[in-house]
């Protein structure tokens, strides 16, 4: 495939237009690093934004950042880090499942794709971030939205609509972010040996109590060996991470511990670094990456996750599964092929409510069924009116999300 990188926001104006006039449509990706996901691109050139880089500003006391998309996780990752920031929604790296360089991706990426991760439950997603933007339209126009400060953001919301678009609107050439403070700490109560209702049933309980649980998970014992802090383990894990300050995480967590003394669990705990690094492996996930299968990103409603993996394996689809936001993401890894699991995969969903995503699959899987949740007729034809908006000629990774666009 041949491939373009643009140094500037005009040059993309120009490709994008050349495409229209010769009916090319174009790949849009910054370091390619999430090809692989979604459907296969109905292209051959790419328009790569990886000239797109660097911090065009930076105010660690005002909490924002702007850049361009094209800067990798890694050189944002690194900057935040000498100013004890981070980026709260944890976007996760997709390195792991697609065999690509660690931190590798682009942030312009990670906000096409909405990529959130456990902390997802109190900090939001990615889309709730994003404070502003410019970008190129499939017209070829130039277009932005947003501001620097929350304030500042007036009109139409568009961060909204462009995050989670897996690049099909528009080109982004410039990102402004929120970034918050890291925590003082964090530590992880683990509950050991729950059963997957059980372990949910932990979980919907500690969201609803003062303790300010950050981030909720369950691991049935076939996926904890996987995590390096539990390695040699096999009981099925329950775990919740407080963070803060010192004082205040030791005091919810015993809190937490003597909440929950009366389900009769072996309780243990993650310190601080123990603790990143098993949530995340979970967010990048690592529990399931090693299976030679496809696999799935359920959504749910967290009292629902168990028992719709139960039903999904009644269906006949083998599955191994674990949980986290509470038990509203679903992790599914199966050997059953896509067209044989997808129809019971979204028949279980349509009795409890939610929508699934096949995450990783062949080229040929991802090709022959909806890799995204197929939309209600309404939603569906609303779709195709913001698409005619923004890209009428189909220009911008034609087939990605549908095969009509």
């Amino acid at each position: 495939m041949d491939q373009f990188a643009p140094s500037d926001e005009g040059e993309i104006i120009d490709f994008v237009r050349a495409a229209i006039a010769n009916e090319a449509p174009l790949e849009v990706a910054g370091n390619a690093t999430k090809a692989a996901l979604g459907r296969p691109v109905e292209a051959d050139r790419r328009l790569s934004t990886r000239s797109l880089r660097g911090i065009h500003f930076y105010e660690p006391s005002e909490l924002v950042v702007s850049l361009g998309p094209g800067t990798t996780m890694r050189e944002l990752t690194d900057l935040l880090d000498q100013n004890g920031q981070e980026l709260a929604f944890e976007p996760i790296d997709y390195a792991h499942l697609f065999a690509t360089e660690p931190l590798g991706g682009t942030i312009g990426s990670a906000v096409a794709v909405n990529a959130s991760g456990p902390r997802r439950i109190k900090a939001g997603a990615a889309r709730d971030h994003v404070l502003g933007f410019s970008a190129v339209s499939g017209r070829g126009e130039a277009f932005q939205s947003g501001g620097r400060v929350m304030k500042n953001v007036t009109g139409y919301d568009l961060s909204k609509l462009m995050t989670g678009s897996y690049g099909t609107l528009a080109i982004l050439t410039d990102l402004t972010l929120k970034v918050l403070p890291k925590p003082e700490m964090e530590q992880t109560l683990l509950l050991h040996g729950l059963g997957d209702q059980n372990g949910i049933d932990v979980m919907t309980e500690a969201s609803g109590l003062p303790h300010e649980v950050s981030s909720l998970a369950h691991l049935p014992a076939g996926c904890v060996a996987a995590i390096g802090p539990l390695a040699g383990q096999t009981a099925a894990v329950t775990a919740l991470r407080i963070e803060g300050p010192e004082t205040s995480v030791a005091k919810r967590k015993a809190d937490l511990q003597e909440h929950f003394a009366p389900h009769r669990a072996e309780f243990s705990v993650l310190s601080d670094a123990h603790s990143k690094t098993f949530w995340g492996a979970l967010r990048d996930c690592l529990p399931l990456c090693a299976h030679a299968s496809d696999i799935w990103r359920l959504s749910t409603a967290p009292t629902e996750g168990a028992r719709l993996v139960e039903t999904i394996r009644k269906s006949g689809v083998d599955a191994a599964a674990y949980y986290d936001w509470a038990g509203g993401l679903v992790w599914l890894a199966t050997t059953t092929n896509a067209e044989t699991a997808a129809p019971e995969i979204r028949r279980a969903l349509h009795s409890s409510g939610g929508h699934a995503t096949l995450i990783r699959a062949d080229a040929s899987s991802r090709a022959g069924v909806d890799v995204f949740h197929p939309q209600p007729t309404a939603l569906a034809a609303l779709t195709a009116r913001i698409k005619n908006s923004f890209d009428p000629e189909r220009i911008l990774n034609r087939g990605r999300m549908r095969k009509d666009f």
